[in-house]
């Protein structure tokens, strides 16, 4: 009989993986290939074997924490980093990243988290690095009060910010700028939009309590809704059915100030992934037409995907706001929604990535993005029509610099003023600031066309 070689011993899918190791990587896919933390994350997780989907939440934990607290725990490494890691080791950086966090942010056990930390370097194919680890992690634990010093005397450690970010919210908003940036490091709640054509929101808090979700409403709309501790969307009561989203509630005054009516033909540009353009629907029903607008077709997948959730109906389009003569059929609208793309300074809470991945050189593109989308989508607006321009950012030169721009620009447009029952006016719109009343960063200016 002729032997048979030898098999290669197939993993099991009940070997434990390592979180830790996990995590490292997606950090790793931030700081190194700049990809979004949300994208590697969902693709990590979705990797992992059935049998280890329990360590998802602690992944994702370590993940965040790490991006959130970055700029601190980079100075705390360099101090015990004799060098630094060479450009293929940069997991190892990662790894240490996450050690440190652990010891400084999570309930986890010294010895576990710096014995678990240095297993991790054996999942990575690194052993040659648990000496490493091991050393810097206990020497953390062994000098926690020069690690303290170090902190204190670095503003970009101390905040954990990059120093040209630090500078600019500082430079724009003297008397908040501490505030925004410990509001920029918090966990952000989560925040539900209930569907009021299908009940009130009394009604779905009452479906919350009854499920065991502690919620609570937030005062200044009237479909938003605060969890006390962030659930699975497959835990909330009617999500599946369209019964209510996931939207952060400054994000929710969109559809109120755009002040569409039955009958309108509405635009909603750069509308992924969808939030928005499914609460102008439940909240103006009898629209003649809702467009849907973004560049991207995966994008625009997301809307439509968000809509069948809903069952609601919109025309959706893949085209660029900014150069319309491609996709426009020549019919102006009554309201167009203009959610443009911006630094996204004013929800770094919910996505840390932001602070690694926003350069400063960016906000001259952007700025003038905005510009370009802005002039090529006013001869779409109806004469006595409104635009309402919203960012995510919390930076003047975005929000009123920019608006005042355009005014200058267009004889034809004039500032409408907002019913606006949060923030705080500006020179043009209104912001609303980071941790606001439990809000993201949002900015709103509304502009008529005369």
């Amino acid at each position: 009989m002729k032997p048979t070689s030898p098999q290669p011993a197939r993993r099991s899918s009940a070997t434990p993986i390592n979180p830790r190791a996990v995590a490292a990587k997606v950090v790793t896919e931030v700081i190194v290939h700049a990809r979004y933390l949300d994208a590697a994350l969902v693709e990590s997780l979705d990797a992992l074997p059935p049998t280890q989907r329990h360590a998802a939440a602690l992944i994702q934990e370590m993940a965040y924490g790490v991006l959130r607290w970055f700029h601190q725990l980079e100075a705390i490494a360099a101090l015990w980093l004799a060098k630094p890691l060479k450009e293929k080791d940069q997991d190892i950086h990662a790894l240490l990243l996450v050690g440190l966090y652990q010891l400084r942010h999570m309930r986890v056990a010294r010895h576990a988290a710096v014995t678990e930390t240095v297993d991790a370097a054996t999942a990575l194919k690194k052993p040659w690095a648990k000496n490493l680890l091991n050393a810097c992690l206990r020497s953390y634990l062994r000098e926690t009060e020069r690690a303290q010093a170090t902190i204190a005397a670095q503003p970009a450690a101390r905040f954990s910010h990059p120093d040209w970010l630090l500078a600019e919210i500082r430079r724009d908003w003297p008397d908040d700028w501490e505030r925004i940036l410990a509001a920029n490091n918090e966990r952000p709640p989560m925040v539900l939009r209930v569907n009021r054509r299908r009940q009130t929101r009394a009604h779905y808090l009452a479906r919350l309590a009854q499920a065991g979700i502690a919620a609570k409403p937030l005062p200044l709309t009237e479909t938003a809704v605060m969890l006390e501790t962030p659930v699975p969307v497959s835990e909330l009561p009617g999500f599946g059915q369209g019964e209510v989203s996931v939207q952060d509630a400054a994000a929710q005054f969109a559809a109120v100030l755009l002040d569409a009516h039955a009958g309108e033909r509405v635009l909603d540009a750069c509308a992924a992934p969808g939030g928005k353009t499914g609460h102008l629907l439940e909240h103006t029903p009898g629209l003649v037409e809702l467009v849907a607008l973004d560049r991207e077709p995966a994008r625009v997948a997301l809307i439509e995907q968000n809509l069948a959730r809903l069952s609601l109906m919109a025309q959706t389009i893949t085209g660029d706001a900014a150069h319309p003569a491609g996709w426009w059929d020549g019919r102006p609208f009554d309201r167009l929604l203009v959610d443009v793309p911006c630094s996204a300074t004013g929800v770094i809470r919910r996505h840390p990535d932001i602070k690694l991945r926003r350069r400063p050189e960016d906000l001259p593109k952007l700025i003038a993005t905005q510009a370009q989308i802005l002039d090529g989508l006013w001869p779409l607006l109806k004469p006595g029509g409104k635009l309402l321009y919203v960012t995510c950012s919390m930076l003047p030169t975005e929000n009123e610099k920019q608006v005042e721009s355009f005014l200058a620009r267009h004889a034809d447009a004039k500032e409408v003023a907002l019913p606006m029952n949060a923030g705080r006016a500006r020179s043009r719109g209104w912001q609303v600031l980071p941790g606001e009343a439990d809000m993201d960063g949002f900015y709103y200016a509304c502009i008529g066309k005369n």
